[in-house]
């Protein structure tokens, strides 16, 4: 069963820094596509960053040069590093995967999300 689970959101100022993690379970994820993507009220879902198979990463233009998405195999959890956060930034932010496909990635099509971790910058 494919489980994801996500944790380290919280509440920074702007030009703060958080790291959320992300650990997969219930299936193979180095074998398909994973990314993340953040959804704020009253707002449609933004695709933030995608991996795929390869190691391909595709970011947002919106995130570019500021957040980092990475993979620790050893730990099996994925990570994305958020720096020089925004008041723009503030939502609840999703660990999600793609078990159709590990390649093109982008725009992220996936099947299956986990629950889900707030963030929240605060001016």
């Amino acid at each position: 069963q494919v489980h994801l689970e996500e944790s380290g959101g919280g509440e920074v100022q702007v030009g703060g820094s958080l790291r959320l993690s992300c650990v997969p379970s219930g299936f193979n994820y180095g074998s398909y596509c994973m990314g993340w993507f953040r959804q704020a009220p009253g707002k449609e879902r933004e695709d933030i960053a995608s991996i795929d198979t390869d190691g391909k990463i595709t970011y947002a233009e919106s995130v570019k040069g500021r957040f980092t998405f990475s993979k620790d195999n050893a730990k099996k959890t994925l990570h994305l590093q958020m720096n020089s956060l925004k008041p723009e930034d503030t939502a609840m932010y999703y660990c999600a995967t793609d078990t159709l496909r590990g390649r093109r990635c982008w725009p992220l099509r996936n099947n299956y999300s986990g629950r889900g971790t707030q963030v929240t910058v605060s001016s």
